[in-house]
């Protein structure tokens, strides 16, 4: 399914790679709920992925009907049953992810922060951007750089971007 580029985006990273049959059994339970999802009882556009066996990404085209509070509860509700079943966690915005060689890896933020101390994770360091909020950022600012992400602010005395 093809979604406009304004489409909403929601990340959802797992602290840990999935396992090949748990990324399969994950996408069915997506595919499921995005097939029923729905805003006051308007059928969501919806679509769901799973990138690189991490990275949970649910996709709202609003043009036919807009996401709601509820609607958005009823996904994180989801997330959480997913965090339960799956003994991941999906929520820890701390736990960073980036790139090594083919590799997508994450670590807590103290950690990140010796990987960077450790010069593992420089300027040029592909890093995870899970902010971004439509189809359009996802391609263009989810997996960019670290000069180029937000991270340097964060980590604005261990590093020169």
């Amino acid at each position: 399914m093809r979604y406009s580029e304004n489409s909403r985006v929601w990340i959802y990273q797992s602290d840990r790679q999935l396992l090949a049959d748990e990324t399969l059994l994950i996408q069915q339970q997506l595919d499921n709920f995005v097939r029923n999802w729905t805003a006051h009882n308007n059928q969501l556009k919806a679509g769901a992925e799973i990138r690189y066996n991490r990275f949970l990404i649910l996709i709202v085209d609003e043009e036919q009907a807009g996401a709601s509070g509820c609607s958005i509860d009823k996904s994180v509700n989801f997330m959480k049953q997913l965090e339960q079943q799956f003994n991941i966690n999906l929520f820890d915005r701390f736990n960073l992810a980036y790139r090594s060689g083919n590799e997508v890896l994450s670590a807590p933020r103290a950690q990140f922060e010796e990987l960077i101390k450790t010069g593992v994770i420089n300027a040029d360091t592909i890093v995870y951007n899970n902010l971004v909020q439509n189809v359009a950022e996802l391609e263009t600012k989810w997996e960019v750089p670290f000069k180029n992400s937000w991270h340097p602010q964060l980590f604005r005395d261990l590093i020169t971007v």
